[in-house]
């Protein structure tokens, strides 16, 4: 099984929500590490997938915000520093994945499938080889207990309950 490392300058995890059910929020941590192996990543199925998000690099655009999404009403990062991922099985799904893991926020972990499409390989001007991939998902966040909300006078709610998660990676080997 070979080892691969995270091109962060060409990758991105991100999320969006409803916001007061008109629009969306969109964000991205800015700080994640992965652990990725593989016999072949051509071949997802080989691999085992392991992600961290930094919570505390949370970035919405709006530092009262993301102040806020650290704080107690949500993901409380003095206490929970990380959300984290792990594989438990990798299916082909036509040309594209379904991968399968363990999604543990704050204090509470629960089995989710990120669907992967698989991008390319080739190699970088220094002779590296390269792989593209995006993986989506959707969570109910008050699942995982992220349940702060604010009726509005008009009706419905603040945040909406759906998250989704985005995962773009360009993958090389690692040195």
């Amino acid at each position: 099984m070979a080892k691969w490392t995270i091109d962060q300058s060409h990758s991105s995890i991100g999320f969006e929500v409803k916001h007061m059910m008109v629009s969306k929020v969109k964000g991205q941590f800015d700080a994640y590490t992965a652990e990725l192996e593989a016999a072949d990543l051509t071949d997802l199925t080989t691999a085992t997938i392991a992600f961290s998000f930094n919570v505390a690099s949370i970035n919405t655009k709006n530092e009262d915000r993301d102040n806020h999404l650290k704080s107690a009403d949500f993901f409380e990062v003095e206490q929970y520093p990380s959300i984290d991922f792990k594989s438990t099985s990798i299916t082909k799904d036509g040309d594209d994945y379904k991968v399968t893991g363990d999604l543990t926020i704050k204090d509470t972990t629960k089995p989710v499938t990120f669907n992967v499409e698989f991008g390319g390989k080739g190699i970088n001007p220094w002779g590296v080889e390269v792989y593209g991939f995006e993986a989506e998902t959707k969570i109910n966040r008050e699942e995982f207990g992220l349940t702060w909300n604010a009726a509005l006078e008009t009706g419905g709610v603040l945040v909406g309950k759906d998250i989704k998660i985005k995962v773009e990676l360009e993958v090389n080997p690692q040195a």
